[in-house]
């Protein structure tokens, strides 16, 4: 149909023209689909609202995360989807799916930070898929993908819950060093709880490269 539109259009003055939406030009450029070695990395689909409206409906990872909301129903997965393709959400925002099948197994993102040289990463995985290491490949693949593209990136940011072992095992594996200890407010609890903070830097990644020795 936008063809169609713009097709149409040609004989109109140049100044009556319908622009074409650049904006989902540019999330996929920001944001192109990362393949690993058992993950696909992708935007977030229509089709992937009933998994994901299970899977993140789930205390024991709402609780883990900052803004998941407990209960988690079929409309907040559908909103989130929509703001994802819309842009609306202001960070780069992936599906966590499994290469062999397309089973959508959660979400990642980058978020961007206020100076422009800092990102934050954030995860979660369906209990289902805990334990496989696919936290740790999907965190790899954005890593690798925002130090390679993103040349005014100089370092990465995690946070998680101090309770939250498993999270700290990803962050910990993928080279991030201790910085600090917080609070933030989270959603699903309705109060400020404890986390910890960890960072890295270009220098560390360019040094880690090969991420065979981390795992």
């Amino acid at each position: 149909m936008q063809v169609e539109l713009l097709r149409a259009s040609q004989s109109r003055p140049p100044e009556e023209r319908p622009r074409p939406d650049r904006s989902q030009d540019r999330s996929r450029s920001e944001c192109p689909v990362l393949l690993s070695q058992r993950l696909v990395l992708r935007t977030p689909h229509e089709e992937d609202i009933d998994a994901l409206a299970h899977l993140a409906n789930n205390a024991n990872i709402a609780t883990m995360v900052s803004r998941m909301p407990h209960p988690y129903t079929a409309k907040d997965a559908a909103d989130f989807v929509r703001r994802t393709n819309a842009g609306e959400i202001g960070k780069c925002v992936y599906a966590i799916t499994r290469g062999n099948d397309g089973a959508f197994l959660g979400c990642c993102a980058l978020e961007p930070q206020k100076d422009g040289h800092t990102l934050e990463i954030g995860y979660w995985l369906g209990e289902p898929y805990w334990n496989r290491g696919y936290g740790t490949e999907a965190a790899h693949a954005l890593i690798d993908m925002a130090f390679r593209t993103r040349s005014e990136i100089d370092q990465i940011d995690a946070r998680c819950r101090v309770a939250n072992i498993p999270s700290k095992r990803v962050i910990q594996k993928c080279g991030f060093q201790f910085q600090g200890t917080g609070m933030i407010d989270c959603l699903a609890e309705g109060a400020m709880v404890p986390v910890e903070w960890f960072r890295l830097d270009r220098k560390t990644w360019i040094s880690l490269r090969s991420w065979g020795e981390l795992r």
